[in-house]
């Protein structure tokens, strides 16, 4: 990956999404009612409303779930330039968001820092 992609991550029953900074990590949204970190993120996840944005590692996050490079928004909307993309996502590193499964997901905010606008084909 290059620094802003949007990664990938399937999940049993859903497709985690975060965003490549570059040097192995990613930034992403995990549930603040978890202990447990995003690789282990379950169904209770659709119930959270708060999320804690974090840098990690990408294969610490991936497991042994299969990942992959997915900026399939580019062909519909025009990317932010790169260096823009990383200072934004680094603005976000440890503070709480607002989460919500259909309307505020970590697809949604990925998508958003790479865009400027929130997207999720996922809820649609």
């Amino acid at each position: 990956p290059e620094p802003g992609d949007l990664i990938e991550i399937d999940r049993p029953l859903y497709h985690h999404w975060a965003l490549y900074l570059g040097d192995g990590y990613i930034i992403n949204v995990t549930p603040v009612d978890e202990g447990a970190p995003s690789l282990s993120v379950s169904t209770t996840s659709i119930f959270t409303r708060r999320a804690k944005v974090k840098k990690q590692l990408l294969k610490e996050v991936v497991g042994n779930n299969k990942w992959r490079v997915n900026n399939k928004y580019d062909r519909s909307r025009t990317p932010l330039p790169v260096k823009e993309i990383i200072r934004r996502a680094e603005r976000w590193i440890d503070k709480e968001v607002p989460y919500d499964v259909l309307g505020n997901n970590c697809e949604h905010f990925v998508t958003e820092l790479r865009y400027g606008e929130p997207v999720s084909d996922q809820v649609s």
